[in-house]
């Protein structure tokens, strides 16, 4: 059997709300895991303290999401930034050969 090959190009990735939407998650992990704290003892009796510890970490893992989204949408800012100012400089100055038209 022939492998499979996509007869076009993917899509380019969506930018949305990323750092809001890593925050939202790691809140939800943070805030299923001090539910389940109270029932500890509950979970501890049926061998399911993993389900507890498996919100913390969620959570733990969330923070390191949220710092590094963070320093990404600043980095893509910046990059940005650069950018248009460096068209806004190029397309001020009189630079190439169309600057001077029939010499």
């Amino acid at each position: 059997m022939a492998k499979w090959t996509p007869k076009h190009e993917a899509p380019e990735p969506l930018e949305g709300p990323v750092v809001a939407t890593i925050t939202g998650g790691t809140i939800l992990w943070f805030v299923l895991f001090l539910v389940q704290v109270p029932f500890y003892g509950w979970f501890d009796d049926r061998d399911l303290t993993w389900w507890v510890w498996t919100c913390l970490a969620g959570a733990g893992l969330g923070l390191i999401g949220i710092w590094y989204v963070r320093k990404r949408d600043a980095a893509i800012k910046r990059h940005e930034a650069a950018r248009a100012a460096e068209e806004a400089a190029g397309t001020g100055s009189a630079q190439g050969p169309e600057a001077h038209p029939g010499t």
